[in-house]
């Protein structure tokens, strides 16, 4: 089966979470939101089509008849059916666990910049924002990725054990790349803190499996969405 995968053009956004598990997974789908002569009218328009589990929002997955939303959701979905999760019932509920935890993160930090409301600008939340970045860069960020770090202390490599990845180490390296983006001074300082969670991102941006999407300029960059760099966020 060829899955359609549906998310806004322009930005990796929370799509990127399930590219990157499409892509290492050698999962064959059809990215639609991107393909020639397709508009953001275009994803709107299949978003709002009937369907009998509609989506609230992109990322969403058609997958035969079922639509599939939530990236966790999504993961959890291909998990199982491709084997990007442990096989046992208590060890896909444990990588589900491990990528709640990160949508927890990616969250915290999209509100870095948006603290008030994800429809204003960031230029007129400036004050709270500096007040929100400031918390999460000293107090979020360390809590997150040392908890990480434990699980992992616990683990020859990947987060659920074994000798081969799961999704929610492709996810945790996404999350860790898109910190070094957006808060490169604070993860300057922190990052020798954590040294099991900086060896998973290596070992991911290493895996024989992705690195023709990454040299394939299909993996979008950062600058919009989630993960987004300003200066006056950022300090050690």
């Amino acid at each position: 089966m060829t899955y359609d995968l549906w998310y806004w053009d322009g930005i990796p956004g929370r799509g990127e979470f399930v590219r990157l598990a499409l892509e290492a997974g050698g999962i064959p789908y059809r990215e639609r939101a991107r393909e020639p002569g397709m508009d953001e009218d275009a994803l709107v328009k299949d978003m709002l089509s009937d369907r009998k589990h509609p989506p609230f929002a992109p990322p969403y997955l058609v997958a035969g008849k079922m639509t599939l939303a939530q990236t966790a959701n999504i993961l959890l979905f291909l998990g199982e059916k491709h084997g990007l999760a442990p096989a046992s019932v208590e060890g896909r509920l444990w990588v589900n666990q491990l990528q709640l935890t990160i949508a927890d993160m990616v969250a915290e930090a999209h509100d870095t910049h948006h603290p008030i409301s994800s429809s204003d600008y960031y230029e007129d939340q400036k004050e709270e924002a500096a007040r929100r970045a400031r918390d999460f860069r000293e107090a979020r960020i360390p809590k997150y990725l040392g908890y990480f770090e434990r699980v992992l202390a616990g683990q020859d490599a990947w987060l659920a054990g074994g000798k081969r990845w799961s999704y929610a180490d492709l996810s945790l390296f996404h999350l860790v790349d898109g910190l070094l983006y957006a808060f490169p001074r604070r993860m300057g300082t922190q990052a020798a803190r954590f040294p099991k969670v900086m060896a998973l991102h290596r070992r991911v941006a290493e895996l024989p499996a992705l690195q023709a999407y990454f040299s394939s300029g299909r993996r979008l960059p950062f600058g919009e969405g989630i993960f987004r760099h300003y200066r006056e966020l950022d300090a050690e």
